[in-house]
């Protein structure tokens, strides 16, 4: 038999091998930093040709490296700024003069308010200046004080403050001028009262004066020389005005009855005819306030008394009555004069049928039927236009000559001298009025001759129309 022949390996496989080991050196030189080499054939080394796998051609050999630790910086604290600290001494002198210049400035600031009352022009000038300039001298000494604080090379001999004693002084100085401000405004208040106390003294002592003649004259009874037409006009407003409140009463209780008021307003004036609906009102008015006043002409009031009465007795009980309550007078003398004034005006008014009418239908709580003083409204109304029309009477009788009254006849023409239009306080855009061509249409409240002077009848007007 043939023997095989074994022969060596090719030498392919050595040329290969070193190859790969100079690939591997340069590999390594490659990636390695700061000049490090790395020793191929040690034994922490790492070789491509130790792994059990075959090569791979064309395969990138990537070498990661760890992150280098990172780098701290260390910061320096800043040191703290040098400052000077204050010495007592320093302290207390420089507090002081800021209490100095607060006591100035409030000083100045009293002057600058007392020299605007009254108003003087140079004290508030000045006043003005002293503020800024104690204002100025606070921030000085604020400036002062951070400058102390921060430089170290200050020389504190030339400094723009003074001593505490001096500080001490100008303080109680400038305290002392605020007082005398105060005290000077005070006093002048104080004058101002005493003047007012002296005027207020001398119209006191006047009025006494003045008070004391009156009252020699009305002990005279000089009536003509204290009374007046105005004294007059002034008791005839209020005596009108009661009279129009017990009409006004009076026309509520009618119409709770059931009254037909432009049947009662065509009884009273049946020739009139009113613009307006609500005008029937005059006419009832008017029904009352000539009732109040008719027989004020005579001396009693046609109340049968058949002494006369002068102008002193009259005035004697004009003053009583004035003086004394009329509800207490009716209850305490029923026989006075006023008394049967009261009754007799009443019946006049009031008759028995509208009485039964009116009053026939109330609450029998709040109305008795047999006496005119039934209801307390009604009462005390009709009493106080009694004692109204009363007084006004028994003032006429104290002038001398004594007063006359008058009324306006129905068809009249308007007279602006006699007569005055009732609807002249209460004017309305819708009535057209001419009064050359106005009629009177009857008197509402009577007209007063006082000496020589006039006090108009006011009447109700016809002839104008509605718009």
């Amino acid at each position: 038999m043939r023997e095989v022949e074994t022969s060596s390996p090719p030498q392919f496989s050595a040329m290969f091998q070193k190859l790969a080991m100079a690939v591997k050196a340069k590999t390594y030189e490659f990636f390695t930093e700061d000049g490090e080499s790395i020793n191929p054939e040690g034994g922490g080394g790492f070789s491509l040709l130790d792994s059990t796998e075959d090569f791979i051609p064309d395969q990138k050999v990537v070498v990661l490296k760890p992150d280098s630790p990172p780098k701290t910086k260390t910061l320096l604290k800043p040191k703290p700024p040098r400052v000077r600290k204050l010495d007592t001494q320093m302290g207390l002198s420089l507090i002081s003069s800021i209490f100095a210049t607060l006591s100035s400035f409030e000083a100045s600031y009293l002057q600058l308010q007392a020299a605007h009352a009254p108003f003087v022009e140079e004290t508030v000038k000045a006043a003005d200046r002293a503020l800024v300039s104690n204002l100025q001298k606070l921030s000085d000494l604020k400036q002062f004080y951070r400058t102390h604080r921060q430089s170290l090379d200050l020389e504190t001999d030339s400094l723009p403050i003074g001593s505490c004693l001096e500080s001490r002084v100008q303080e109680n100085q400038s305290k002392l001028r605020a007082l005398g401000t105060v005290s000077n405004r005070l006093q002048g208040e104080m004058d101002g009262k005493d003047l007012r106390v002296w005027t207020l003294r001398n119209k006191l002592s006047e009025i006494q004066k003045s008070n004391s003649k009156l009252s020699k004259r009305l002990s005279e009874s000089d009536g003509g020389v204290v009374l007046s037409v105005r004294v007059y006009e002034s008791v005839l407003g209020d005596a009108f005005r009661d009279v129009k409140r017990f009409t006004k009463v009076l026309i509520e209780l009618m119409e709770k009855a059931g009254w037909d008021l432009d049947l009662a307003a065509s009884y009273v004036h049946p020739e009139v005819e009113f613009v307006k609906k609500g005008h029937n009102r005059y006419a009832l008015l008017s029904y009352v306030c000539l009732g109040m006043f008719r027989g004020f002409d005579g001396e009693g009031f046609d109340l049968d008394d058949d002494d006369g009465e002068d102008s002193s007795s009259s005035l004697r009980e004009l003053m009583q009555h004035v003086s004394s309550n009329p509800m207490e007078l009716l209850e305490r003398d029923k026989e006075c004069g006023f008394s049967r004034f009261c009754d007799k005006k009443y019946h006049e008014l009031i008759h028995p049928s509208m009485e039964s009418s009116i009053f026939s239908n109330m609450d029998r709580n709040e109305a008795v039927l047999s006496s005119w003083r039934s209801l307390s409204t009604f009462y005390e109304s009709f009493v106080a236009m009694a004692s109204s029309v009363w007084t006004l009477h028994k003032l006429a009788l104290c002038f001398d000559p004594a007063v006359e009254i008058f009324r306006v006849e129905s068809g009249v023409d308007f007279s602006i001298v006699f007569m005055e239009n009732v609807l002249r306080r209460r004017e309305d855009k819708k009535l057209s009025m001419n009064l050359d061509r106005a009629k009177v249409g009857f008197t509402v409240v009577p007209g007063f001759k006082v000496g020589c002077t006039v006090i108009q009848s006011q009447v109700y007007l016809t002839g104008f129309k509605c718009k």
